[in-house]
């Protein structure tokens, strides 16, 4: 029987079935290229996102922190809100915090070795500050719900709904200390030699990023979840590592384009909203579309990593008064990520599942 296009797209069980049948390295060849799909179709919206924002006359760090940062954190929201409607809650809430942990610890880490990354004060004394405090806020709702609730925690659609509302918040906000920053939202910044694309240019290329990453996460989700299924390895585990990098490639070739070009205030924003999005919006709106169940190790693992990391990460800003981060403090976020991430596969490979 003839399935169109639009029933592979809706439909759960087709989907299923169809990668149930496939062998497992036709499922990493097809995880890898919807990864590739993913980060190609976030760069098409960056670019797309950038010039169109470069007309409105916005400070690049800023940009970083929200724009772009909305662009590159698009996958994570679609592979998080589709796992959750397909009822894979540790899945989505795993991507969303796993991708923090990638971010920070990962591609930050990286760009701190590998280049010297300023300090600037003016978005990291407000922004960095919503960072970690988004984070913070996750946490602590999470083990409320654990001490109040008498099953397993549930992350409700009204709190998804509320990360939402403080992410339009967060946008507004940072517009508005850009707008009243003057100088101090400018420094640093070099002058753009090119002219941003022509507004229609702009609009094909976030449509068409949007379109190749939501056909790209459609695939991956499912393609992911049978693999751990296999496995015998926990969906939020994945999440957090296979898919939560490969979701997080766009940061990385923005933090890359970015220093290369010169540019580093777009890393440090870029990475920095990132990581407010992905608590704001990624988990806001996976938990909207439908409630989120905490799995237990989330609560001994993953969420005490991603506070190390983001408390690291604030502690190095006051500590570096010179005006850039050191290399040994890119050195300690990779370190912490990499045994994050051999910590998950030693003692969670054929354990508890989530």
């Amino acid at each position: 029987m003839e399935h169109s296009l639009w029933e592979w797209f809706v439909s759960e069980s087709l989907l299923h079935d169809w990668v149930a049948g496939l062998p497992t390295i036709v499922l990493l060849g097809l995880i890898v290229v919807c990864i590739l799909f993913l980060s190609k179709g976030a760069d098409w919206m960056i670019d797309g996102v950038v010039d169109l924002a470069e007309r409105t006359g916005l400070p690049r760090i800023v940009i970083g922190a929200t724009i772009v940062s909305l662009g590159t954190t698009t996958p994570e929201a679609i592979v998080s809100v589709m796992a959750a409607w397909m009822g894979n809650s540790g899945l989505a809430l795993g991507n969303g915090v796993g991708s923090i942990i990638a971010d920070t610890g990962l591609i930050f880490g990286l760009t701190c070795i590998l280049a010297t990354v300023p300090v600037n004060r003016f978005i990291l004394n407000r922004t960095g500050w919503v960072q970690v405090g988004s984070a913070t806020l996750l946490v602590v709702i999470s083990v409320v719900l654990l001490l109040t609730s008498s099953g397993e925690p549930v992350i409700g659609r009204s709190i998804g709904i509320g990360l939402l509302c403080l992410l339009a918040v967060y946008l507004y906000v940072t517009y508005s200390w850009a707008r009243s920053g003057g100088r101090s939202a400018l420094e640093g910044e070099l002058k753009r030699l090119s002219q941003p694309r022509d507004v229609w240019i702009c609009w094909a290329m976030i449509a068409g990023g949007l379109f190749l990453v939501i056909m790209s996460a459609r695939i991956l989700v499912p393609s992911a979840s049978e693999i751990a299924a296999r496995m015998g390895v926990p969906e939020d585990v994945i999440a957090a590592t296979m898919v939560a990098f490969g979701t997080s490639l766009p940061e990385l070739m923005t933090a890359i384009a970015a220093l290369r070009k010169g540019h580093p205030e777009i890393t440090v924003g870029n990475v920095v909203g990132a990581d407010v999005l992905n608590c704001l919006f990624v988990i806001g709106a996976a938990a909207t579309a439908r409630p989120l169940a905490i799995p237990p190790n989330f609560f001994y693992f993953h969420f005490p990593t991603m506070l190390i990391i983001l408390w690291s990460f604030r502690a190095f800003i006051s500590m570096n008064k010179a005006g850039s981060f050191r290399r040994w403090q890119g050195v300690w976020l990779l370190s912490v990520y990499g045994v994050y991430v051999i910590l998950q596969y030693a003692l969670n490979v054929g354990g508890a599942h989530g």
